[in-house]
Order: structure tokens, then sequence, then C-alpha cells
């Protein structure tokens, strides 16, 4: 199973930006689906960002949810077995607890697909 460590979490003002990062341990990165999620407070779990990896090592998928596209950017260092979300225009709503996640599957699926979770990195933005 892949261990998942998030960082770069914080406290922005709206409009700001913040770069998460994801280290994951495991000979498996290079092929899993990695995704991006997140929780506010009372509300359900959701998909921000994903990246599969169609070929190895080699081509990738991005997916965005409505709410982030064209503002949030996923993308991973094989090399570093790490992948990161890049956040900018912040808003309010953003505020949540972002999970990075992993999933043996070579397509996005759904939230049960996804085997390894990280323990969560606080983002909070201000108006």
């Amino acid at each position: 199973q892949v261990q998942l460590v998030e960082s770069g979490g914080g406290l922005v003002q709206a409009g700001g930006s913040l770069r998460l990062s994801c280290v994951a341990s495991g000979r498996t990165f290079s092929s899993s689906t990695m995704a991006w999620f997140r929780q506010a407070p009372g509300k359900e779990r959701e998909f921000v960002a994903g990246n599969v990896a169609v070929i190895s090592g080699a081509t990738f998928r991005t997916y965005y949810s409505d709410s982030v596209k064209g503002r949030f950017t996923i993308s991973r260092d094989n090399a570093k077995n790490t992948i990161y979300l890049q956040m900018n225009g912040l808003k309010p709503e953003d505020t949540a607890v972002y999970y990075c996640a992993a999933s043996p599957l070579r397509r996005l699926g759904e939230s049960s697909d996804f085997t390894s979770w990280g323990q969560g990195t606080q983002v909070t933005v201000s108006s």
C-alpha cells in the first residue's frame, strides 16, 4: 500500500496562491492514479483534481472539478514520487482540508477506488 504525506497548506488571502505537495512511498507511484480531494466543515468530501497514468511514466491525463478548473493545476514528478496541486486565485470557498489519494487503477473512477490517503493539510482562505 502506498503511504502519502501532504504538505503546503496554510492561511492565505483571497486571490492568493498555495502549492500543495504529496510525497508517496512505494514502487508503483508512476503507474498510480493520483488525486486531490477536499472536505470543508460540515460538507462531504469532494473531488478536486486527478492525474491518471495512461502509460506508466510517460503519458498522463488530468481532470478537474468545475469549481477549480482554470485556477488549480495538478502535476506529478515521478522521479520524486511527488504529486502537486498548484492553487491560484484562491477563494474563501476553497477553505477545506485537502487530501492526497492514490488508486491502483488506470482511470479516475470513484473515491472508493482510492485505497491510500494522506493525513490531510488545512487550507484557509480569508476574505
